[in-house]
C-alpha cells in the first residue's frame, strides 16, 4: 500500500513538474511573441523634427507598398532628362549624364544613335528647346514591364512642333540606391514604340 502510494505520489510530481513546464515554455514564447510585435511596432514609429524642434510622428511602411509609386518617379525622371533638351551643348551632356545613371546599355543606345543622326547639332543649329509632358505610365510590378506616354514640344525660332512619344522597357531592381540613383532601379531593354508629329505651327518672323 504504501509503494503504490509512493508511486502514484510520484506521477503526480512529474504530471505536475511536466505541466509546469509546458506553461512555461507556452509563456515564453507568448512574451517573446508580443515583445517582438511591440518592437516591430515602435520601429514603425519615425519622429521627425520640424523648424521649431517639435517632433511630429511618421510613420514607416514596408518598401515593397511604395514601389510602384517609385517605379513611376523613376521612369517619369529618364524621360524628362533624356527628352528635355536646350541649346546648349553642355545642358545637353549634363542631362545625357544623368539619364544614363538610370538605364542600361539601350539608353547609351539610342542616344549614340541620336548623336549619329546629328540630332543634337540639329538642336543646337536651330536654337531649339525641347520639353516633355507625360500623360500616363503604365507599370505591371509583376512582370517589372513600363509604357511610358507622352508628349514632346520642340520650339524653334520659325516653329513649333508637339510630338506623340510612347516608349517601353523593364525594370530591375538594384540592391543598393545611390546618389545618382535614389530609386535603387535601373530600365532596362528600353526602346521607341511611336514618335510623331501630332502638331505644327510656324511662327511669324518680322
Amino acid at each position: 500500500m504504501i509503494i503504490k502510494n509512493i508511486e502514484a505520489k510520484i506521477r503526480l510530481a512529474t504530471f505536475i513538474a511536466g505541466a509546469s513546464l509546458i506553461a512555461a515554455l507556452l509563456m515564453v514564447v507568448a512574451v517573446s511573441f508580443f515583445a517582438y510585435k511591440q518592437v516591430s511596432n515602435a520601429r514603425k514609429s519615425v519622429y521627425i523634427l520640424d523648424a521649431g524642434n517639435v517632433p511630429m510622428s511618421a510613420s514607416q511602411t514596408d518598401v515593397e507598398v511604395n514601389r510602384p509609386v517609385e517605379y513611376r518617379t523613376h521612369i517619369n525622371l529618364f524621360h524628362s532628362l533624356f527628352f528635355t533638351l536646350a541649346p546648349d551643348e553642355k545642358f545637353i551632356e549634363y542631362q545625357m549624364k544623368k539619364a544614363m545613371y538610370l538605364i542600361d546599355e539601350s539608353g547609351a543606345l539610342q542616344y549614340n544613335n541620336l548623336r549619329e543622326k546629328g540630332f543634337f547639332n540639329s538642336v543646337l543649329s536651330s536654337s531649339s528647346v525641347l520639353t516633355i509632358q507625360t500623360d500616363s505610365i503604365h507599370v505591371d510590378p509583376v512582370k517589372k514591364y513600363f509604357k511610358f506616354y507622352g508628349k514632346q514640344t520642340i520650339d524653334r525660332r520659325s516653329s513649333t512642333v508637339i510630338r506623340s512619344l510612347v516608349t517601353e522597357g523593364y525594370l530591375r531592381d538594384l540592391e543598393m540606391r545611390t546618389e545618382n540613383n535614389g530609386h535603387g532601379v535601373l530600365i532596362t531593354r528600353w526602346k521607341t514604340l511611336e514618335n510623331k508629329d501630332i502638331s505644327y505651327v510656324q511662327k511669324n518672323n518680322f
